[in-house]
């Protein structure tokens, strides 16, 4: 969630720094990285090794449909639900522009585009026995692109003053190959 929602955050800060983003996001990953923490330190402690990837349905098995159990599944379908539009406004944005970019706003393909997400996203929520699939595969893609791919491509396509014969340019070339390998090994390991 964190990367198409970091513009909006420094849009709304008051007095717009680097500094004071750098401390949002500190902020941010810090509480983050605290819950998943407690969340793994009390499924290992109440479970051991017999913790499944999914933490509520360990519980669910070992305690039934108890109350808490229930509105704790009500608040992750919440967050999860209120987190797709945060989501969808990015993406959307880019289809748009991708697809689109010299042509003038229309409602029509506005919505268009915005029921085709909505539907694959239902459609992998239906369709895709558990998140950890999903996250494993966006992982691996994720990964590979933003260690080995974008920087190598960015440095290729902006460093204009060196040749494409010149050593820096054709390890960036052979660092962007490997991202290639290394993401294409990664997600057909993960299916």
């Amino acid at each position: 969630m964190c990367h198409p929602t970091i513009l909006p955050m420094y849009k709304e800060l008051k007095d717009r720094s680097r500094r004071k983003m750098q401390g949002v996001a500190n902020v941010s990953f810090l509480a983050v990285f605290i819950m998943y923490l407690l969340a793994a330190l009390f499924g290992y402690l109440t479970f051991n090794v017999s913790v499944e990837t999914d933490l509520l349905h360990t519980y669910s098995q070992v305690y039934g449909s108890n109350i808490l159990l229930l509105i704790v599944r009500l608040a992750v379908l919440t967050a999860v639900t209120l987190a797709v539009p945060m989501v969808l406004f990015p993406v959307r944005t880019s289809v748009n522009q991708l697809l689109y970019a010299s042509k003038d706003f229309s409602w029509i393909r506005h919505t268009i585009i915005t029921v085709i997400l909505l539907a694959g996203i239902n459609k992998l929520v239906i369709f895709v026995p558990a998140i950890r699939d999903i996250f494993g595969f966006l992982g691996t893609a994720a990964a590979a692109m933003l260690i080995f791919i974008l920087p190598s491509s960015f440095y290729i396509k902006l460093v204009k003053k060196e040749s494409m014969k010149s050593v820096q340019k054709i390890m960036a070339t052979a660092f962007l190959l490997c991202g290639f390998v290394v993401m294409i090994g990664s997600i057909s390991l993960v299916l």
